[in-house]
């Protein structure tokens, strides 16, 4: 708890082991839903989307790839906007993990607009979608690597990206720990949890990438619960403020 958060922990999570998984793995996945909705972890995406969507004019027909995606839930509630307002989705959610893969396949078994692949974030084709999202996956890879995959993200997307990650704090920090142990005894869980919150970001982060990002508009914004939407525009232009 006396921790400090200054800079972001560099110590790899039990779910960057990707020679381990199993039903462990999927069972945390299925945990993990159970904290996406205690924290808002939709909305930040939900979000970012919908801005990148007004400023390409609302178009009728949307294409979106969800990197790192897990079982997807946090797509939920934008499937459910998608509906509202007469856009036509088509949503892939793709992991590196089997076992995302098999959890994200049962979760959205009945619905059409979903497909579901396993893939690498770094062998994206170029312009495969038109918003490329990332919830709580950045804060996965070390400093040095944001920049190149960020890129590959952008260069995947037609309109921009969309991030959503953990802001780095002691509060959402200690609220991830008395969660995770209150609902789950699985140990991702209990470890990553808290870990993913040590490795997530400040603004001062935000604004270091967006920096070494020449040339490309950028714009973050905290959102509740404890995290960042970010987006970056595939248009270059004036860059926004963080």
């Amino acid at each position: 708890m006396l921790r400090t958060f200054r800079h972001r922990e560099r110590r790899p999570e039990l779910m960057d082991d990707l020679s381990g998984g199993g039903p462990q793995l999927q069972e945390a996945l299925v945990h993990l839903r159970g904290l996406n909705r205690l924290f808002g972890a939709a909305y930040p995406t939900l979000y970012g989307v919908k801005r990148l969507w007004r400023e390409a004019g609302r178009p009728k027909v949307l294409t979106v790839i969800d990197i790192g995606a897990g079982s997807g839930d946090v797509n939920g509630r934008l499937l459910e906007w998608a509906t509202r307002e007469g856009v036509n989705l088509r949503l892939t959610l793709m992991d590196i993990t089997e076992e995302a893969i098999r959890e994200a396949r049962l979760y959205y078994g009945n619905e059409p607009r979903v497909r579901v692949c396993r893939g690498n974030l770094f062998e994206l084709d170029k312009e495969s979608a038109d918003v490329v999202t990332g919830t709580q996956l950045l804060h996965h890879f070390a400093d040095e690597e944001l920049e190149r995959a960020v890129a590959c993200m952008l260069n995947a997307s037609r309109l921009g990206v969309v991030v959503n990650d953990i802001h780095r704090h002691w509060l959402p920090w200690s609220a991830v720990w008395l969660a995770t142990r209150l609902i789950s005894r699985n140990p991702y869980i209990r470890h990553d949890g808290p870990l993913s919150v040590a490795k997530g970001f400040r603004a001062s982060d935000w604004k270091a990438l967006r920096q070494r990002l020449h040339g490309v508009r950028m714009r973050s914004s905290w959102r509740p619960l404890f995290r960042y939407a970010v987006i970056i525009y595939k248009t270059e232009g004036k860059r926004d403020g963080v």
